[in-house]
């Protein structure tokens, strides 16, 4: 299979693909505030948002984490309730708890430097291949190629097959452009999200459509999994200027420790709601009903002064509700 690839991208047509590819980048780069600057600390924090959530929904909890969080000392410093308080609404809270330790190790073991190369990178929790070449290529310039969803695409689609892991690594090393590997690696990407999409790529206008074996046509396996359909329902109940809440048990495997409303039995949350909301966890779509009132009684929870909520670290449903009951 390599030497279909290498047929269709022979190192003439490597050599215009990265020069297209390149000048297409610089003139159609999307504004992002995280290529605002080289800094390492926040590459390696917009990789780390950008793992299975999408730009736009990055953008915000960015520019707010960064704020909190200007540099990897103060991150390192700062305890991990207020870590994942910040990161919420993000979900997959466990990037935060790593993107947390490992900046407690290059404060203590590396003066708040991060490594320059992948082996070293690899070494930090919560660092995997793609992180590493993302954070070596974008802030260090190491010659290192990246393969994320959009590159795998966009390597599928023009050499016409679908690439077994090791060898869609290995073209995008071989297209990789050692002049600018972070300009380039962001240019595929960028390429993949803007351009090159799952069902309607936009051929007529891609830089290198001229270089591709099917123009957008071929399908990639993707994965089809059903949605499963739930109603859960919650109290909001409010004592003066405080609200109460309960913490998650820490032993739990999805979203320990963090802060949400009491839930309650489905027939309170179907009787008299006073808000209604959609939302989805991975592959469960919610349909949540909260009541205006008492939590059940015996609930472990806490009463928290309003002003206060919003430095907890709240699950990401929890902080949707609040913020359209326009508590926080």
């Amino acid at each position: 299979m390599r030497n279909k690839f290498d047929k269709q991208l022979n190192p003439s047509a490597r050599r215009r693909w990265r020069q297209r590819l390149l000048a297409w980048y610089d003139g159609n780069a999307r504004d992002l505030p995280w290529r605002e600057s080289r800094d390492p600390y926040r590459v390696w924090l917009s990789e780390t948002m950008l793992q299975q959530t999408r730009v736009g929904a990055v953008l915000e909890h960015y520019r707010r984490f960064l704020k909190r969080f200007p540099t990897v000392e103060k991150l390192a410093g700062a305890r991990e309730s207020s870590v994942l308080a910040a990161w919420s609404g993000l979900g997959y809270y466990r990037r935060a708890r790593m993107l947390h330790a490992a900046a407690k190790i290059i404060v203590q073991q590396r003066l708040g430097k991060l490594p320059k190369t992948v082996a070293e990178l690899l070494d930090l929790p919560g660092i995997g291949r793609y992180t590493a070449a993302a954070i070596a290529s974008i802030a260090f310039d190491a010659p290192v190629a990246v393969v994320d969803g959009n590159v795998k695409r966009v390597l599928s689609r023009v050499s016409g097959m679908v690439l077994p892991e090791k060898e869609l690594w290995q073209a995008a090393e071989d297209l990789l452009s050692r002049a600018r590997p972070g300009d380039f690696n962001q240019a595929m990407m960028e390429l993949g999200a803007t351009l090159c999409l799952p069902r309607q790529p936009r051929c007529l206008i891609c830089p290198v459509a001229g270089m591709c074996a099917t123009r957008g046509r071929l399908d990639l396996p993707g994965k089809t999994t059903r949605q499963t359909q739930r109603d859960i329902c919650y109290a909001l109940d409010r004592r003066d200027s405080s609200i109460f809440l309960v913490q998650r048990p820490k032993h739990l495997s999805l979203m320990p420790g963090m802060w949400e409303l009491p839930e309650v039995s489905a027939s309170e949350g179907t009787n008299g709601a006073g808000l209604a909301l959609k939302h989805s966890i991975t592959t469960t779509d919610y349909t949540v009903h909260v009541v205006l009132g008492p939590a059940d009684e015996g609930s472990p929870g806490l009463w928290v002064q309003k002003e206060h909520v919003a430095r907890l670290p709240l699950t990401g449903l929890a902080r949707k509700i609040l913020m359209q009951a326009q508590i926080i």
